[in-house]
């Protein structure tokens, strides 16, 4: 088991089903209310953990294959812990033009992860998307909500040491 995979497990044993039950509260009786419930767990938690989905899956009398089937649909849902910033970089044409394969490889090595993992310390998760609507700027990744460009090597290590 991953050291990842280690933190979800010690996480779900933390379950309170209490902090699920005030989200709940706002949708029981209403139908098609999956995606929001899931949305607002996820707000709360910063991922869905396994005991949360079971517990929607029982309150909103959803079996929880649908409940999961949702979670693992939407790029939107997240099942492993993430951390506190989400680093996306494009890899879209005009960024694979520039040479953002550099710069990830620069990024990856320094984090010491790859492409959906986070750093053992829970404070970046790296992800790789097919455009940010940046090209202009490319190479271009986002941390957050905050975009860079005309990124190189040699800006990575100052860019990260920001966070």
């Amino acid at each position: 088991m991953c050291e990842c995979e280690e933190r979800a497990v010690a996480l779900e044993e933390e379950f309170d089903p209490e902090r699920c039950e005030g989200i709940l509260q706002e949708f029981l009786g209403k139908k098609g209310m999956t995606v929001p419930v899931l949305q607002k767990v996820q707000d709360e938690y910063g991922y869905l953990p396994r005991p949360a989905l079971e517990y929607v899956s029982q309150r909103l009398r959803i079996p929880a294959s649908k409940v999961f089937g949702v979670a693992t649909f939407y790029a939107q849902f997240h099942l492993q812990p993430r951390g506190e910033n989400i680093i996306r970089v494009c890899r879209g044409t005009a960024c694979h033009v520039r040479g953002v394969s550099k710069v990830a490889d620069k990024l990856k090595e320094s984090l010491s992860v790859d492409v959906g993992e986070t750093t053992e310390d829970m404070k970046f998760t790296y992800e790789e998307v097919a455009c940010i609507g940046a090209c202009g700027l490319a190479p271009v990744m986002m941390i957050n909500d905050k975009t860079f460009g005309k990124l190189t090597t040699d800006k990575i290590t100052d860019i990260l040491e920001s966070f």
